[in-house]
């Protein structure tokens, strides 16, 4: 069994990997490097919009390689991560300038991401964002 300062020391582990994964998948998009989210993303996504809509992995790349998404600026300051066996939950915010559908849009967005771990590492599961004001 492990002790209380090797689950501290592995949750700390998985913390910085879903950080930096967390990075990894807004910097994919600004950059229009979808084949990079694709392989982060889990592939049953379920991928919410701040207007409601929800897409599939499918369809959200679909979208973002056609331009109907064009990812202009992310920040993403991140509050906690709560990490419950091979689920991670990230709480924070998704601020972003982009172009939806020609439509240039600002983004004040707090946001639930949802990571799976398994066989192939952590994968984005699902994402929700809610928009602040």
């Amino acid at each position: 069994m492990a002790t209380a300062q090797e689950m501290t020391v592995t949750a700390d582990s998985a913390e910085t990997t879903i950080r930096n994964l967390e990075r990894e998948r807004y910097s994919a998009v600004v950059a229009g490097d979808f084949d990079r989210f694709a392989a982060l993303a889990h592939p049953q996504l379920a991928y919410t919009h701040s207007n409601g809509v929800t897409d599939t992995l499918e369809s959200y790349l679909d979208k973002c390689r056609n331009g109907f998404y064009v990812y202009e600026h992310v920040d993403h300051p991140i509050d906690f991560i709560t990490i419950v066996d091979d689920v991670a939950l990230v709480v924070g915010e998704m601020n972003a300038n982009l172009v939806a559908d020609g439509t240039e849009k600002v983004l004040a967005n707090r946001a639930l991401a949802v990571w799976k771990n398994g066989s192939q590492g952590w994968r984005l599961l699902a994402y929700q964002p809610t928009p602040i004001s």
